[in-house]
């Protein structure tokens, strides 16, 4: 009896193996959520007659949210140097990079408060001037509004691992610590692989996997800053032999009676296709003429993005989710060099994404926005900071109400009422929040929110929507 259950327990993990690896097509054994989702998929593309795309500029390791806004009131410049004067910029370091947006941000208290962008971010100043670019204050992971006596006194739900950076990176993309098996980028893609031409090219990784685009019928479509990858053995013939080649192909891509043979045929067969589709698009695609910044791994993926959404009409798309990464935030130690220089790659990789939506014509359809694994703390380690909590999101593109701050300014103090510790911002709003404005923008039903954003329902219906697109 036990070799019995044994072996039936290893079917079951066999049969929930492939069902996650077949995500592309609706589940074969279906729970009623997947049956539901597909459904909702259907729904949706019905009224997916435009184009639309959101891209996700994920910076990995915690972005500093202090020396990225930073504050420049008077009250809160001196709270800001006082608590990291070795890592602080000069109060006059910062005046051309003032931002004057149309109404000032205010705390809790209605204090209203002033903030530079960090030096290396002045190719983002124009674009905030002219209302294409906002600022969302003190986002973080929160399963429900948190106020700093329910933290202190555990009486409301907090995100598992809090400070963890795999478990947040996958908070922030899923709503759930690591093991999740999709996150609310490829959620949201389910609800429109049905509308969409080619199903393949709803969620787009130009960086490296990520949960952040994985549904539960829509699978990450994964190419390089050049585009696609081919299959060395069917670029060119194999062994200078065209039969081989074509050996090759007949052999990874034809049914096999054995289920694990066959699932990765299929995979096979999917990606060659996909191949030779996205080559095509991407030939017949109008020239992008904007300039892209050299040497700048952030700028080679957003150009990727650009020559795909040129291809979209090509491909068949109405919907597209992208994703985008860039590492080295984790600073600990070197925040003074080595941040600045992450600071500069993400602005002018942002401002030329931007100039090349305006050059395609398309930029009122597509909405970039940054995200990380957390802020860190205000008071500094010498030489760099630890890992903190809320922190401060750019959202960029032409449908965005921008010139304006989204959020309440949190007040800048060790252990005040806006933080947990050492300048830990206690979020003030949440990923879901921020997920839900940008669902709502493409076109996705407020029910269908609470299904792709699991979280929201523990949150007013009148604050789910921040106003920023």
């Amino acid at each position: 009896m036990k070799n019995f259950r044994s072996a039936t327990d290893l079917q079951a993990s066999r049969r929930a193996f492939l069902q996650k690896a077949a995500t592309l097509s609706i589940a074969g054994v279906a729970t009623p959520w997947a049956i539901n989702l597909a459904a909702m998929a259907e729904a949706s593309a019905a009224n997916a007659n435009d184009y639309k795309a959101i891209v996700c500029v994920f910076l990995y390791g915690g972005n500093d949210y202090a020396n990225t806004l930073v504050p420049y009131d008077s009250i809160s410049y001196n709270a800001y140097y006082g608590l990291r004067p070795s890592l602080a910029y000069a109060k006059d370091k910062l005046n051309a990079t003032l931002l004057t947006p149309t109404s000032a941000p205010q705390d809790s208290t209605g204090m209203a408060h002033q903030y530079a962008l960090a030096p290396e971010l002045a190719p983002l100043l124009p674009l905030f001037n002219t209302g294409k670019m906002g600022i969302l204050l003190n986002v973080g992971t929160l399963i429900a509004p948190t106020s700093k006596l329910q933290f202190t006194n555990k009486s409301v739900a907090l995100p598992p691992k809090l400070f963890s950076h795999n478990d947040q990176q996958s908070v922030w993309q899923s709503s759930s610590p690591e093991g999740a098996t999709s996150g609310w980028g490829g959620r949201m893609g389910d609800l429109f692989v049905a509308g969409n031409g080619n199903a393949t090219f709803t969620c787009i990784n130009v960086a490296s996997n990520a949960v952040y685009l994985s549904g539960n019928n829509a699978v990450q479509y994964q190419v390089t800053s050049n585009g696609s990858v081919p299959l060395a053995g069917l670029q060119a013939p194999l062994f200078g032999s065209s039969a081989c080649s074509n050996v090759l192909k007949d052999l990874i891509t034809q049914s096999r009676p054995h289920l694990f043979e066959n699932e990765y045929n299929r995979v096979m067969k999917r990606s060659i296709d996909a191949n030779t589709v996205l080559t095509d698009a991407l030939a017949k695609a109008p020239k992008i003429n904007t300039v892209f910044p050299a040497n700048n791994s952030l700028g080679d993926q957003l150009k990727m993005v650009a020559r795909m959404i040129s291809s979209a009409k090509n491909l068949g798309s109405k919907r597209q989710v992208f994703f985008v990464s860039l590492g080295g935030f984790d600073n600990h130690d070197g925040l003074l060099t080595d941040h600045p220089v992450l600071l500069k790659t993400v602005a002018d990789a942002l401002a030329a994404f931007y100039s090349a939506t305006q050059e395609l014509g398309v930029d009122q359809q597509v909405t970039s926005f940054t995200a990380s694994d957390f802020g860190r703390t205000l008071t500094g380690n010498n030489d760099g900071s630890d890992h903190g909590w809320g922190s401060m999101h750019f959202v960029l593109g032409g449908a965005v109400k921008g010139q304006q701050f989204y959020g309440t300014s949190p007040v800048v103090a060790n252990n005040g009422p806006d933080d947990v510790g050492q300048g830990r911002l206690l979020p003030s709003t949440s990923v879901d929040q921020y997920a839900a404005t940008l669902g709502k923008w493409l076109g996705i039903s407020d029910s269908d929110l609470l299904t792709v954003l699991p979280n929201l329902k523990n949150f007013n219906p009148s604050t789910r929507n921040l106003g920023f697109i």
